[in-house]
């Protein structure tokens, strides 16, 4: 009787939720295939013709300044992807240990820093880094002289605005991924001999596994669709994916050119997360061990 009222309940979820999928997957499928279309069309002073022809294609895959761009768009999020895991894993593992005290501050820190502008924080870092700002000011006044511009206009600035916008993101999932973990489990390996940095290396790290995993995708899908750090902190000297889009959509009113580069950023983008998830999952781990 149990088992027949949990398959009534299962199949009434399913046919409740189908409406839902649906509708989910038409919002998504349906966008999706009208930018595909526009692939295969041409612009004219400013407006699109039904050609349907493979010259968009053709320049795409032929200009190599296009894959200097996306190139430097996966090598500067791989970037943010690593720095932000060094900087957010020592404060994710000391808000659930040693500094649960501090935890709700930093909550609340966290969410102002979720509904603070993008724009008002990536013009904050403008201020800093200005060859007048507070930045210059401070290396000047340590004894170190550096050339006028150093700091904006370049990719570590990019790279530092990315990182700040960015960084609570992995910060929370991190967080996430530690606080479920069973602290029995390091007891354990106390127990049977292992030191601190064994059971962190042992224990530890591969019992967050998921909260590095999904907050390395999240960070970097949200790296690759950067464009306003690489426009204000990068100067366009540091061009990125993002940018190169909206630029080709809204400078050069090139809708079918700019539907094309957004279809391969996608596909790029889901080649490397498949690669990262094939390779560090932590369902591969698990399908590893088990063989």
């Amino acid at each position: 009787m149990r088992v027949h009222d949990v398959s009534l309940s299962n199949r009434s979820f399913l046919m409740a939720a189908i409406p839902l999928l649906t509708l989910q997957t038409l919002l998504f499928m349906v966008p999706l295939g009208l930018t595909i279309v526009l692939t295969f069309q041409q612009s004219e002073y400013f407006r699109t013709v039904w050609t349907w022809d493979f010259e968009n294609w053709a320049d795409v895959f032929g200009k190599t300044y296009i894959w200097k761009v996306m190139w430097h768009t996966i090598k500067m999020s791989a970037i943010t992807v690593a720095l932000c895991l060094l900087i957010a894993f020592p404060v994710a593992y000391a808000l659930t240990t040693r500094a649960k005290a501090y935890l709700s501050h930093v909550q609340v820190l966290i969410v102002f820093a979720f509904l603070t502008d993008a724009v008002l924080k990536t013009f904050g870092w403008v201020l800093f880094l200005d060859t007048a700002g507070a930045l210059n000011w401070l290396v000047s006044h340590i004894g170190v002289v550096l050339p006028v511009g150093d700091y904006i206009f370049t990719d570590f600035a990019t790279v530092l605005g990315m990182i700040y916008t960015l960084l609570p993101f992995m910060i929370f999932t991190l967080f996430l991924s530690l606080s479920n973990m069973d602290r029995d489990l390091l007891n354990a390996a106390a127990d049977a001999g292992a030191g601190k940095w064994q059971a962190f290396w042992e224990v530890t790290l591969p019992l967050c596994r998921p909260g590095i995993w999904a907050g390395s995708v999240l960070v970097f899908l949200y790296g690759v669709g950067s464009f306003l750090e690489p426009k204000v902190l990068g100067g366009g000297k540091s061009p990125m994916a993002a940018e190169l889009i909206r630029q080709t959509f809204e400078t050069r009113v090139n809708w079918p050119l700019g539907a094309a580069l957004t279809i391969v950023l996608m596909i790029i983008c889901v080649i490397v997360v498949s690669v990262f998830t094939r390779l560090y999952s932590p369902s591969h781990f698990r399908g590893a061990k088990n063989a």
